[in-house]
């Protein structure tokens, strides 16, 4: 009964304010359903959020409890509609925030930055990131699954152990950071960078690389079995023993950073391409530097 009853007035405070359950979810930086847990009575704010719905809503604390007269409750909001994008500005920077374990599943926060901030284990799955950069932070264990990380950039980070699943890459950049056994599954990579990163423990299932650069990264003994790549660049990048069994190449490129040294041209020659289907151009290439392809497939690809 009391948690129907907080919800009811968190509603009646958000409707008087004219802002939206999302709207309202992102002020407080927690999901929109939360928001609507709260108003139905199912959950409510722990005490420290409760003091920042109560600034947000212009209401006393006092207006959450079950005496409380509704007729005069509204103070002066912590901030007037007008001018939301003033408090969205505050939200925007989380450098040098200790938030580990945090829960951020489906909220929408474009642009933010997370510098030197402790994230370890928090829950990314489902938010809205645009934009987002994460730089020198502890990302250990985070959940990005389903995630839109459309032009977000994470450098110099500890990614170990972390979960990519159907995520959305869209020229997102990885670069200079430890990738330990994070999991790539179900992902779509467009125009996304994994740059001077360390992707040997990486792993990556069923995903899609188009117009992807691997520059300077290794992914020494990496299994890419049946996946397809189009466009993609291997520049400088430790393959050995690495696998594209039943892959699909359209227009790949293998290439050293000034000429085939004897060093790159074994290793190409340790690649396994058993089954893998490619375009002439790519087979050409590949074949032309000695790599064994006889068990790969010519295909007229579009």
């Amino acid at each position: 009964m009391e948690m129907n009853m907080i919800g009811s007035k968190i509603a009646e405070a958000r409707k008087q304010l004219n802002l939206s359950q999302a709207e309202l979810a992102q002020r407080l930086f927690i999901s929109p359903q939360a928001v609507g847990k709260w108003e139905r009575g199912e959950s409510i704010p722990d005490l420290i959020t409760f003091n920042r719905l109560a600034k947000i809503l212009g209401v006393d604390l006092n207006y959450f409890s079950e005496d409380f007269e509704s007729a005069s409750h509204v103070i002066q909001p912590e901030i007037s509609i007008t001018s939301r994008s003033s408090e969205a500005n505050e939200l925007v920077n989380f450098s040098g925030s200790n938030l580990p374990d945090t829960d951020f599943a489906g909220i929408i926060a474009h642009k933010r930055k997370f510098k030197g901030s402790a994230l370890g284990g928090s829950d990314f799955s489902k938010a809205d990131l645009t934009g987002s950069l994460f730089v020198a932070s502890d990302l250990r264990g985070a959940n990005f699954n389903g995630a839109n990380l459309t032009d977000c950039t994470f450098s110099a980070l500890d990614l170990t152990d972390g979960s990519f699943n159907k995520t959305i890459l869209t020229r997102t950049e990885f670069s200079k950071s430890s990738l330990e056994r994070v999991k790539f599954t179900d992902a779509k990579l467009i125009g996304a960078k994994l740059t001077k990163a360390d992707l040997r423990t990486t792993i990556f299932e069923n995903c899609v690389f188009e117009g992807v650069d691997f520059k300077y990264s290794d992914l020494s003994g990496v299994c890419f079995d049946r996946q397809i790549f189009k466009g993609v660049k291997f520049h400088n990048t430790a393959l050995t023993g690495a696998s594209f069994k039943g892959a699909t190449l359209q227009n790949v490129s293998f290439r050293a950073q000034y000429a085939l040294t004897n060093k790159y041209y074994r290793q190409l020659k340790t690649i396994h391409f058993d089954g893998a289907i490619m375009d002439k151009l790519t087979y050409a290439a590949l074949k032309g530097v000695g790599v064994d392809l006889s068990g790969a497939i010519i295909s007229e690809l579009n």
